[in-house]
């Protein structure tokens, strides 16, 4: 019997080496390159403090993310580089009475990746920084009619920080990131009484934005074959247009960036594997699976599709993604190599579709770096 579990420890130590192994190199080359990314973003930042516009407290948010989590750093907790203290001295500077972190709108879009940003760095002094970030996200999901009923299709959702437009999926799984990530904060027993999201109801607008007729109770739902599963920008509304189905109706297209929002809104909202929701998202993203482009949205957000892709990838665990075909992609190469072959010579990063602001290779370069660390980070 001895024999028999050191054969099969043996056994287990050396499938665990050789996924190391496999991924050695190509992990090598991304902690180099992520090195570059940096040190170009660090080259970019403002004397006062922050990158690109002050405006847009996120350009920085987004920086400063990218910068503590290189896995370059030692210890970053205890000591942060110069320039992302300086960067968090700005941020912190911008945070407005009611919580938000914002300057020229957009308070939620700003603030969920403050806050994101915030919470990365892992500082006590930031704390109280941090709960009134999140008070800021959860008082600006909606509620609109009867309270509690979820009788609008915006309900549950988030939007830029006004409730007299939409909610959407890019603003709401921001949101989401952001307050899940800071959970731990409120989990300690300090703050027993703070405000929480509602998660039903940020269910049921997850639900009304995918291409799921099982779950999504909203009469534009399709299950043909090209979107079934897909997520779209908010309910009743894709910014990837429309397709004829076969039997002549209008379905609202789903496309890869905000797929792979969905899936990971699904992962933080404690939707398990066996889930309809993530089965059906999964297997779109499976038939769509590409690196080269933004599935049905071309060149149009391919560095936040990126972004997006891999953090969802590795909250959910998935290993190899199965395809259409039966086979199965390996995204951690696939993503990794699609990254490295599009990083410039000065390390920077840019898109030359400039839809959502990706013609800024400050912001390209912050996704991206962002991107690389979440595939470091999911290489066990």
């Amino acid at each position: 019997m001895k024999s028999l579990l050191l054969s099969f420890a043996i056994c287990i130590g050396s499938t665990a080496a050789q996924a190391q192994n496999e991924y050695l190199s190509i992990k090598n080359e991304i902690r180099q390159s992520i090195a570059r990314g940096n040190a170009w973003l660090v080259d970019q930042q403002n004397e006062q403090g922050f990158w690109d516009d002050e405006g847009l407290p996120a350009f920085t948010g987004l920086a400063l993310t990218a910068i503590v989590r290189d896995p370059n750093l030692q210890s970053p907790a205890e000591k942060l580089p110069t320039s992302a203290e300086k960067g968090f001295a700005w941020l912190l500077k911008q945070q407005k009475a009611d919580g938000g972190i914002y300057n020229r709108g957009l308070s939620v879009y700003n603030t969920a990746t403050s806050l994101t940003a915030l919470s990365s760095a892992g500082r006590d002094v930031f704390e109280p920084a941090i709960i009134k970030a999140r008070r800021h996200l959860i008082a600006n999901q909606w509620d609109i009619g009867e309270k509690g009923k979820s009788d609008n299709p915006n309900d549950g959702g988030i939007g830029y920080g006004s409730h007299d437009d939409h909610t959407d999926m890019s603003n709401t799984y921001l949101a989401i990131e952001a307050l899940a990530l800071s959970d731990k904060i409120i989990e300690d027993g300090n703050h027993a009484d703070e405000p929480k999201l509602d998660w039903d109801a940020a269910l049921t607008f997850l639900s009304r934005s995918q291409n799921l007729s099982a779950t999504n109770d909203q009469e534009w739902a399709s299950d043909d074959e090209k979107n079934k599963g897909g997520f779209i920008y908010t309910p009743g509304d894709s910014k990837a247009g429309t397709d004829v189905t076969k039997d002549g109706k209008v379905a609202l297209r789903s496309y890869g960036s905000i797929s792979y929002a969905g899936l990971l809104s699904l992962v933080y909202a404690n939707v398990t594997p066996d889930d309809p929701r993530v089965i059906a998202v999964k297997e779109w993203l499976g038939k769509n699976y590409t690196t080269e482009e933004n599935p049905n949205m071309g060149a149009e957000g391919l560095y936040y599709y990126y972004q997006a892709m891999a953090k969802a990838m590795n909250a959910s665990g998935i290993d190899k993604l199965k395809l259409a075909d039966g086979t199965e992609a390996d995204w951690r190469k696939d993503l990794a190599g699609a990254l490295l072959t599009r990083q410039r010579e000065n390390g920077s990063w840019v898109n030359d579709n400039g839809r959502w602001m990706e013609s800024n290779p400050i912001l390209v370069t912050a996704y991206t770096v962002l991107a690389l660390e979440e595939i470091y980070r999911s290489i066990r």
